[in-house]
């Protein structure tokens, strides 16, 4: 800083006025001192303004699932991504902590609670997992991606609204004279597999048949099992509402290697409209999910926790996207 208010010809305290935010500085001196710092090639000591202003400028982004999820399924990605562009906008830099097990989750717990982040993005947290008291118990601005089964009421969060994505999912296909319309479930420990499973629920209503129920854990080798298992249970199904389009992939699958015919045995619908959906054999009914707002909601929320706001909770509308499987 000496170097730079040298070459600028000002004071130091002006420098470092203009390094944060540029208040009481005229625009003749600001000017000078960014001139400056292109010919010094300054560079901002970060841990040093992390000891005055108790700041990492750093987001952890915790992902609650095995490490090879986050190359397996495009959700991961396209939230990793979207929230690493709207921290960047603001200079923050974003930390990927994987904690799908036991152990890793405390070690992320430890991780973020010791200071090393200003705040934290929770993804795919199953219900009953300890980070979200311990995070909230340590005071730590927190976002959830999805409702926080449980703590609805005391985190944030930003979810799309799953169970009317089902409801239009469901209902489409009842359009379409189907009778037997199956469904493959997200976990159940999970808000997506909870809602969508009770949007499904309310359109069948008292025509609702267990056997048409199958739980899978949104991987695409789940889906191909868990549709085995329903042709087993239900053989005169004529659809099936998939609540992933990666586990709708593995339902394709099974269908084929069963002989039924998509759509015309089996209509298939499946949830998210990720990249798998544009290129399953034949192209996937989907429900949009708006994963890029998402991601930039959550920055938002988080970034106005981290400001001292109470907690907030935005809620996301689903597309119907109708392609050639159902």
């Amino acid at each position: 800083m000496d170097d730079v208010a040298a070459v600028a010809g000002v004071s130091r305290g002006t420098v470092s006025r203009v390094l944060n935010g540029g208040h009481n500085v005229s625009p003749g001196a600001a000017a000078a001192v960014h001139k400056a710092i292109r010919q010094t090639g300054y560079v901002l000591n970060q841990h040093a303004r992390s000891l005055v202003t108790q700041r990492s400028e750093s987001v952890a982004f915790i992902l609650s699932e095995p490490q090879e999820r986050l190359f397996e399924d495009p959700n991961f990605s396209i939230l990793l991504r979207g929230c690493t562009q709207a921290l960047a906008a603001h200079d923050i830099t974003l930390v990927l902590v994987i904690a799908g097990t036991q152990d890793e989750r405390k070690r992320a717990g430890r991780f973020v609670t010791a200071g090393h982040v200003d705040g934290a993005l929770l993804v795919s947290t199953h219900s009953g997992n300890p980070l979200f008291d311990e995070l909230r118990l340590r005071h730590v601005p927190v976002v959830a991606c999805g409702k926080p089964l449980g703590h609805e009421r005391d985190l944030a969060y930003v979810a799309a609204d799953d169970r009317d994505g089902a409801r239009q999912m469901v209902q489409y296909l009842r359009s379409l004279g189907r009778r037997r319309v199956a469904t493959i479930t997200g976990p159940l420990d999970t808000p997506g597999g909870v809602e969508r499973l009770a949007g499904y629920h309310e359109i069948l209503g008292a025509d609702a048949d267990p056997r048409l129920v199958a739980t899978g854990d949104y991987t695409q080798a789940s889906g191909d099992a868990a549709m085995e298992q329903l042709l087993a249970q239900a053989p005169d199904l004529d659809a099936v509402f998939v609540a992933s389009d990666l586990m709708a992939v593995g339902a394709l699958a099974a269908l084929r290697r069963a002989g039924r015919r998509v759509p015309d045995d089996v209509a298939v619908g499946g949830f998210d409209d990720s990249s798998v959906a544009s290129t399953a054999q034949p192209l996937l009914t989907t429900i949009r999910h708006p994963l890029p707002r998402i991601s930039t909601e959550m920055v938002r929320l988080l970034l106005e926790l981290m400001a001292g706001q109470p907690p907030a909770a935005v809620l996301l509308p689903t597309e119907l996207v109708v392609r050639e499987s159902a």
